[in-house]
């Protein structure tokens, strides 16, 4: 680290933004730091006062890495929203309308436009007066994500003022064990609260954009949009050439997105430093014949100083873009200078600066696996290069690649896995030809949004890109086409993780320095992995569980043991993206191997023929079924025209849609140790049973509002 100043000074203010995230409370942390931090440097100072040259002292750099820690927390607090006075979370009234302007562009959704609106007045009844309640505007800050109907026909712009009636919701923590958690993805975007809008219920009163950049942006990404629908036409590659270019993926097929996921190339479906970097390596080699002339550098770097900006504008200001393209623009003013070039400095100098802008950015899978990769191909990808040389300048450029993929997939493997829970097999074959294909379609994107004006050369350029964009996905899809062509279902805890990494960096110092300390290092954290691993599956092989899980607006049951499980559910199978949102992290996470479905909408003996239950029994009103010596009932129905009542005392009784209305309906019906409320009942009188079931003095469980109910059968 002694010649990279700046990966130090990131490190040190990465760690005060950690430790605001864990304690932000502890204000002493920052003060302790700052206080340590300024005596470090005034006692250096005091003891060379008298010397002319003063030399380097690691005390000195110690007190400087505290201060940068102190600065980081003290960042991080400043930009947090929820410590602003004013923010919409301190609210005790009830908000019956706000203003608010939309602050990024609105994304498209199959029945809906998600837009992001952020606050500027609220109007909610105040005074102590209840039978006179005074209504007033007053400053109100905050950001809400809003679901509006499409049935307000154009999609939304960057700038408008809406007034919006009606008041936000605070956002659901993850309903599910594993399940992806969006509270925490928005809390680090500053962002608590969500609604969901009907046309009626927004009224565009006005058109204020908070940056005249982004506008100016957002024109840009609108125009280059109309130029490539024009130019691409057909879906299948515009969606690519827009997700790849724009960043837009709204009209990306999921089947073709899953291709991608199987093939290790869905990082080239969004716009990211890699896009950047890619722009940046044809623009230097295009422009390497000016190196020779007479301020050849200059104009290089002036040139490629505008694409790279053109692009990030094209983009609509995309935060990895930006990122990326700062620290690219460090890169060619240095070059330019003729300073010398140090990648992972320059990495440091770049992360340095954005977390000095955005603190939250370091919490980003995005910010980490960028940063990681630039970090690992910096470090290893030149050694492992010069491992293998061939006579023909062809493989060579090609083993250049695939060396870039694996070690880009080496560093980044265990928080890939941690955040994503797969991994694609056939990486190596699919990478050197999308890497080789996206070299040649972002060039010829930038060409054609460039020289769209141009009559017969638009159509060539459009032409090209089309065919371009189509080798590219076809390409992907044979790959993801393959036998076992992703290794699904991984599961890594934060420990898992970190001992991982701590095998992988231990063997790459070992192997490049041959040093003893190393191999010990490196044994001992696989053995430790090894144990952690052997220990989780233990756990696994002799759990005994039923869950009633979070789903909305349908129903989930799941009776688990060993690897095996069962779901009870009255989901529709082909809605998968509802299944790997809510369930699918869960079964991976509990490392279930065989998945078996019991499909409720069925009747009849035949829904059970793989089923693990033996004693089982079906009414129209109700399910009822023993398994690991517990009794389960599903109830569907409970009105005064059906009088059927079970004599014995059921261990978990399940109520789901809409069967209970009243308390009394159960009395001389059913006795239950445990009632679970699960997500098909409707959310008002849920609430309403509970609440008189806490009047009555007796326990009864909404997943709704507690999140999925789980109990451990042993």
């Amino acid at each position: 680290m002694k010649g990279y100043p700046f990966v130090r000074y990131a490190a040190a203010l990465a760690a005060g933004i950690v430790l605001y995230g864990q304690w932000p409370s502890l204000i002493w942390i920052p003060a302790g730091a700052a206080v340590l931090g300024l005596g470090f440097f005034i006692g250096y100072f005091i003891r060379y006062r008298n010397q002319v040259v003063k030399p380097l002292a690691a005390v000195q750099g110690l007190g400087g890495l505290l201060l940068l820690l102190a600065a980081g927390w003290c960042l991080t607090y400043e930009r947090t929203a929820s410590n602003r006075p004013d923010n919409l979370l301190h609210l005790t009234d009830t908000l019956q309308a706000y203003t608010g302007v939309v602050t990024a562009q609105p994304e498209e959704r199959a029945k809906t436009y998600r837009v992001e609106l952020a606050i500027r007045q609220g109007r909610w009844q105040t005074g102590s007066n209840s039978d006179h309640p005074a209504t007033a505007w007053h400053p109100l800050s905050g950001r809400v994500i809003v679901y509006i109907d499409k049935a307000i026909g154009q999609i939304p712009r960057y700038g408008e003022l809406w007034l919006v009636n009606g008041s936000p919701r605070s956002i659901d923590p993850p309903l599910n064990p594993g399940e992806f958690d969006y509270k925490r993805y928005l809390h680090y975007r500053n962002i608590y609260h969500q609604q969901y809008l009907r046309p009626f219920q927004r009224q565009l009163i006005g058109y204020d954009p908070p940056s005249r950049i982004t506008t100016w942006a957002t024109s840009i990404n609108r125009l280059a949009d109309a130029i490539i629908t024009r130019q691409v036409g057909n879906r299948a590659e515009y969606s690519i050439v827009n997700a790849m270019i724009l960043g837009v993926r709204d009209d990306l097929d999921p089947a073709l997105y899953r291709a991608y996921s199987a093939a290790g190339a869905v990082h080239i479906l969004s716009v990211s430093g890699l896009h950047v970097g890619i722009l940046f390596t044809v623009l230097t080699y295009l422009l390497s014949f000016l190196i020779r002339r007479p301020r050849g550098k200059l104009i290089m770097a002036v040139v490629q100083l505008i694409i790279l900006w053109f692009y990030a504008l094209v983009t609509g200001l995309s935060p990895p873009v930006l990122r990326s393209a700062g620290m690219f623009s460090m890169l060619i003013v240095a070059n330019a200078l003729g300073r010398q070039q140090q990648l992972l400095n320059t990495m440091g100098a770049s992360a340095f600066f954005i977390l000095c802008f955005d603190p939250y950015a370091l919490f980003s899978a995005g910010f980490q696996l960028s940063n990681l990769a630039v970090a690992g191909i910096g470090s290893w990808q030149s050694t492992l290069s010069q491992a293998l040389t061939f006579r023909y300048r062809f493989l060579n450029k090609l083993w250049e690649l695939t060396a870039v993929a694996l070690v880009a997939q080496l560093i980044t493997f265990p928080l890939g896995v941690f955040y994503f829970h797969q991994f694609p097999t056939y990486f190596l074959l699919a990478n050197p030809a999308v890497m080789g294909l996206s070299f040649l379609l972002l060039p010829l994107a930038m060409a054609t949004l460039a020289l769209g004006w141009v009559p017969y050369l638009n159509d060539l350029l459009g032409w090209l890109l089309q065919k371009t964009a189509w080798l590219l996905n076809w390409v992907v899809v044979q790959t993801g086409t393959l036998p076992g062509a992703v290794w699904d279902g991984l599961w890594l805890s934060a420990g898992g993780m970190l001992l991982t990494y701590a095998v992988i960096l231990g063997a790459v110092a070992l192997v490049l320095t041959r040093q003893r300390e190393y191999a010990w290092a490196t044994c001992l954290a696989a053995f430790l992995l090894g144990v952690l691993i052997v220990w989780d599956e233990y756990e696994q092989r002799h759990q005994q569980t039923l869950a009633v899980h979070f789903l909305p607006h349908r129903t989930a049951v799941s009776l688990t043991a060993g690897h095996k499980s069962l779901l009870l559910t009255d989901l529709d199978t082909s809605d998968t993206r509802s299944y790997d949102f809510y369930l699918k992290n869960t079964f991976g996470q509990w490392g279930i191997g065989q998945l078996s479905l019991l499909d409720l909408r069925q009747s009849g003996d035949s829904a059970l023929a793989d089923s693990p239950i033996r004693t089982f029994y079906r009414h129209r009103d109700y399910m009822l079924c023993v398994w690991q010596g517990k009794t389960i009932m599903l109830v569907n129905k409970l009105n005064r025209y059906t009088h059927w009542r079970l004599p014995a005392v059921v261990d978990y009784c399940i109520i789901r849609r809409n069967a209970l209305q009243h308390w009394d309906d159960l009395k001389g019906r059913i006795v239950a140790r445990h009632i679970i409320f699960d997500d098909s009942n409707k959310t008002p009188l849920t609430d309403r049973l509970l609440a008189e079931a806490d009047q009555r003095g007796f326990v009864c469980y909404s997943v709704r509002q507690m999140g999925a109910y789980v109990a451990e059968l042993k």
